[in-house]
């Protein structure tokens, strides 16, 4: 009798066992309901969505699954307490079209290999206090408070500016670590094209390609140099960063003004985040891109919600462009003046306390782009992508 029982306990223990070992699964859609195509498209999973199935082994051992093909995914930590909030994977996903996803929590956390493409953010104390940030169409970076002390203090080397420099790619490998670490060596090696690409777009004072100001009495009041600044996250589909500026003012209204910063693999515009804070009501917030020589060209579609310029640059052309929700604007205009670095094509929001844009560029020898034409189409597809987001449902 004891050993029938025994036996009996051995089985049970192994059934249990393997209830406990058995993948927890959940079944999602995505839907597009828009009538474009939409290539490297970003899906965003609240991990509240997904609790039980994060509860069972861990949010990294989460996998999500196409037709039974891995993906591959990145956890998001926003709050920075070492809990992620989010899941991405990204897709291809054609018009009109619905397909269908699954999520498993499995018992091994999935092996993590560096992919060949990805994003990626940073602090370059090696080129003074420069943050630069890329994915595998493009490249960014702005400018801290040790290059803005060189400056004021009369040195050269420094660079005062919160304007936006853009790095021109032609490879999908992240650059920024080679392209700063050969100027150590080479001092302007990224300025001239090596057959990765380089940076030949001009900043000054201006608001470069994306940054922000106040639009007051025909004049753009704009803050200084960040002065802090926090990566979030890298990762193969999304980078994402925090920049704070020191508080300052236009027409005797002190502003407090943070960013934050994200870009998606296989997009060409980062996503600005910015938060205002005043102590007086402000007459808009306004993001623009600099005219440079006003060789160029400008094509608004203030319906939509978005802004180009078109310009010549060496041998090349160089399409600028910003993104905006449509509910959140007041105008789009071009201010054209002789005053170096001042010319821009502004994109005037109202003035809410957070205000969301996209901004970005296409290069024609990245191969991406190759017309104003097809330019003007990735910012028209862009707006109606960001004004009807994938749907998801859970089933």
């Amino acid at each position: 009798m004891l050993k029938r029982v025994t036996i009996f306990a051995m089985v049970a223990m192994i059934m249990i066992t393997a209830c406990q070992k058995k993948n927890v699964v959940r079944t999602l859609t995505v839907k597009n309901s828009l009538d474009i195509d939409r290539p490297a498209s970003t899906v965003s999973i609240p991990l509240d969505t997904v609790r039980e199935l994060a509860a069972k082994y861990g949010a990294d051992h989460l996998v999500v699954k196409d037709h039974d093909q891995p993906l591959v995914t990145q956890l998001i930590d926003r709050a920075g307490d070492g809990i992620p909030d989010e899941l991405l994977f990204q897709t291809d996903i054609k018009a009109g079209e619905e397909r269908s996803f699954t999520i498993e929590a499995v018992e091994e956390a999935p092996a993590k290999s560096a992919p060949a493409n990805t994003t990626y953010s940073r602090l370059v104390p090696e080129r003074i206090d420069d943050y630069a940030w890329e994915n595998d169409r493009v490249a960014f970076r702005t400018y801290g408070p040790k290059a803005q002390q060189i400056t004021e203090s009369g040195k050269p080397g420094g660079t005062l500016t919160s304007g936006m420099d853009c790095w021109f790619k032609r490879v999908a490998y992240p650059v920024i670590d080679k392209w700063y670490k050969k100027n150590l060596d080479t001092a302007g090696y990224y300025h001239i094209d090596h057959g990765e690409g380089y940076d030949p777009y001009h900043v000054g004072n201006s608001r470069g390609c994306g940054g922000i100001g106040i639009w007051a009495q025909d004049s753009l009041y704009v803050s200084k140099n960040f002065v802090s600044y926090k990566t979030i996250a890298n990762g193969p589909i999304r980078t994402v960063f925090e920049l704070t500026y020191a508080p300052w003012s236009t027409n005797g209204i002190t502003i407090n003004e943070k960013k934050i910063i994200s870009l998606d693999l296989g997009s060409n515009l980062s996503r600005y985040e910015v938060h205002i804070q005043s102590d007086k009501p402000l007459p808009n917030v306004t993001t623009g891109i600099t005219l440079h020589d006003q060789k160029g060209e400008v094509e608004k579609d203030s319906v939509a919600g978005w802004v180009r310029y078109w310009e010549p640059i060496d041998d090349s052309e160089l399409g600028t462009g910003i993104v905006i929700a449509p509910s959140q604007l007041t105008a789009l205009k071009e201010y054209r003046t002789t005053v170096k670095d001042q010319s821009h094509v502004l994109v005037v929001a109202k003035p809410e306390n957070i205000v969301v844009y996209y901004a970005g560029f296409g290069w024609t020898k990245s191969g991406q782009y190759t017309s104003a034409a097809d330019w003007d189409q990735y910012l028209a597809n862009f707006s109606k992508s960001i004004a009807s987001p994938l749907t998801v449902h859970f089933k």
